[in-house]
């Protein structure tokens, strides 16, 4: 599988991307900058990694889905390209209007850096292929803008066409989106991570690729990556 990582100012989490998806393709990933204008050609994956782009100055994300590299990630997009997006890189993904929603402050209003247990809602996507539908598993969290909300109308459409990705549960998988000790950063219907319409886009605010080796204390994100290899190469 042919990756690439995209890199922003203030982009702090491409080296634990990396090292995930070398992990499981043999391969390293290339590095894309803001300021290119195209991506690497022949790529399966586009990844946009978590951290503070642009400082996060104006709303996280707002800046950098205006830098030069996304007009390539669009057109790439509209090819049917496969997308993730991780934390920043999922807010980006919604400010460049790939993704519907928007990250808020989280609702305690402080910066979270904890695990946190998430719940696959459904199993026939590139980015879920390796676990079963209902799964449960552990995967750090570390944002302070990590408040997934969209319109009702739109919160309905995810939920009614099955592009809910991922929710905040607790370890049993149990759902309670007003209990901020199950669904901490206060998300509607606990939602951690959607889709886009083709399932090939796939936005998300925990980090899977924090652990992907028992060094790291667990291997439970590995699946995302090992599914998007068979997915994408075969």
């Amino acid at each position: 599988m042919k990756a690439a990582i995209v890199v922003f100012p203030g982009t702090n989490r491409e080296r634990d991307m990396a090292i995930a998806l070398r992990s499981v393709t043999g391969q390293a990933p290339a590095m894309v900058w803001h300021r290119d204008t195209a991506l690497p050609e022949g790529l399966d994956l586009v990844v946009l990694p978590g951290g503070f782009s642009y400082g996060d100055y104006l709303r996280c994300g707002a800046m950098a889905a205006h830098a030069p590299i996304m007009a390539a990630i669009r057109e790439f997009a509209l090819r049917g390209g496969h997308i993730l997006g991780v934390c920043n890189g999922f807010q980006i993904l919604t400010e460049a209007q790939l993704l519907p929603g928007a990250l808020l402050r989280n609702a305690a209003l402080r910066f979270l850096s904890q695990d946190c247990w998430l719940r696959v809602e459904r199993n026939d996507t590139p980015f879920t292929r390796h676990w079963a539908r209902g799964d449960v598993y552990r995967t750090p969290m570390a944002h302070g803008d990590g408040n997934y909300i969209a319109e009702a109308e739109t919160i309905r459409m995810l939920e009614d066409t099955g592009r809910v990705a991922f929710r905040y549960v607790a370890e049993n998988g149990r759902l309670d989106a007003g209990d901020p000790q199950i669904n901490p950063n206060g998300s509607m219907n606990a939602i951690a991570g959607v889709f886009s319409e083709n399932l090939r886009i796939c936005g998300m605010m925990p980090h899977p690729e924090d652990l992907v080796d028992p060094l790291m204390g667990g291997e439970d994100g590995k699946p995302l990556f090992t599914g998007l290899v068979e997915a994408l190469v075969g």
